[in-house]
């Protein structure tokens, strides 16, 4: 009988749990993209500045002077 309560409670909890969480609406998809974007736009700045370049470029340059 014990065993029969748990599973009863086990599925009940899982389908409060999905039935809570069914997905993004339209308006949560286009926030995120909208983030993304902007976290892309920043990153490709901050990647092709002079100072990360020329760091980017001294570090490809040790790793391909490496002797072994």
């Amino acid at each position: 009988m014990m065993r029969k309560i748990k599973n009863w409670m086990l599925s009940v909890a899982h389908l409060a749990r999905s039935a809570a969480d069914r997905g993004m609406t339209t308006s949560e998809y286009a926030v995120g993209t909208i983030a993304a974007c902007a976290f892309a736009a920043v990153l490709y700045k901050a990647v092709t500045s002079a100072a990360v370049m020329s760091q980017l470029q001294s570090l490809l340059k040790g790793a391909l002077d490496a002797k072994f």
